[in-house]
């Protein structure tokens, strides 16, 4: 298969490519590298895929991996109606999973713009490029964040999820939406995946865990809000990435045009006990610092994972306490400790 997956630069991205190419399909991998954090990071990770900085930082230009001959790399903004359709156009890819997207749940109450421009302008175009290059299939990233502050555990992907309580989540349910309204215009399918706080090597710096390693390593107080009465649905990057390619690589003809999945654990765990593991694999305590909730957080979230386990059957391999220490070794690695 010829597949683009976007936001190659980032953490799903980087891992999902990795795990495509290595399975001898052509990729080519798009992300426009923004510095909503570390872009060394992300540099680093295209380093991984055999893609130098030095060709990388420029935009527009298609660059071959030197470790992978069946991947590139070229630096693009979705947001961009000329060199997308041509990117497109050259290439006649099969496939499309789209992972780009402005990330941050807490970002997007400050910077609103950045978010429609990307998750909706950008997912617009996106469509609109497999609408007019004949792509039979678009697998993108959707969020548990659409679920808003949902009392009914685990999440359904059936529960009414219209009442986000974040721009970001209003931006992935505009997206589920969209995608609904081409699969029945335009008949390619659309399948989107709802993830669930998603953890592992090369991961976000923005995210919690790798927050709470950074403050314990550098002696500084963590911030642990609503007092750590918050329950998260950790899933590691191992698990996300084999339920995305399931459903990338899987053969169409008895699914629907349109459908949403979770891809969670569906074991919630409270975040003081998420601390305990990270403390016990650092080999050191951490100073907490209990603030209250916060704007756009939701208390509690937990995935039902029976409908992609019926249609793919997906399972999670990966422990909480193996995944955690996977991440903190390859933390340490990163960042020579």
């Amino acid at each position: 298969m010829k597949i683009l997956v976007t936001g190659a630069a980032g953490f799903i991205g980087y891992h999902l490519v990795k795990i495509l190419v290595e399975g001898n399909h052509e990729v080519i991998g798009l992300d426009n590298i923004n510095s909503y954090y570390s872009t060394n990071l992300k540099f680093d990770r295209l380093k991984e895929l055999g893609i130098d900085k030095d060709s990388a930082k420029f935009f527009f230009s298609l660059n071959r991996s030197n470790l992978f001959q069946n991947f590139k790399f070229i630096r693009m903004n979705l947001e961009d109606r000329e060199n997308l359709p041509k990117l497109f156009k050259d290439h006649k890819f099969d496939m499309v999973c789209n992972l780009a997207a402005q990330a941050g749940v807490r970002y997007s109450i400050e910077n609103p713009e950045t978010y429609i421009d990307s998750n909706v302008v950008g997912f617009l175009n996106i469509l609109e490029c497999c609408r007019n290059y004949n792509i039979k299939k678009l697998v993108y990233s959707s969020s548990s964040s659409v679920y808003g502050d949902n009392d009914k555990t685990p999440f359904e992907e059936t529960h009414n999820t219209d009442k986000p309580i974040s721009l970001y989540a209003a931006c992935k349910k505009s997206n589920e939406l969209m995608a609904h309204a081409y699969s029945h215009l335009f008949k390619f399918n659309t399948i989107g995946l709802r993830f669930f706080t998603v953890y592992g090597s090369w991961g976000r710096p923005d995210m919690a865990y790798y927050l709470f390693a950074n403050a314990i390593v550098n002696n500084s107080p963590i911030k642990v809000y609503n007092n750590g009465d918050l329950y998260r649905d950790f899933t590691h990057i191992d698990d996300i990435v084999i339920g995305i390619k399931s459903t990338l690589l899987s053969d169409l003809s008895s699914k629907k045009l349109y459908e949403i999945y979770n891809i969670g654990n569906n074991k919630p765990v409270v975040l003081t006990k998420f601390i305990n593991i990270i403390e016990k694999c650092l080999n050191k305590k951490s100073v907490k610092k209990m603030l209250p909730m916060q704007d756009g957080d939701v208390k509690k979230t937990c995935a039902s994972i029976s409908k992609i386990n019926n249609d793919y059957n997906f399972q999670n391999n990966v422990s909480l306490e193996d995944g955690i220490k996977e991440f903190i070794n390859w933390y340490k690695v990163y960042y020579k400790l």
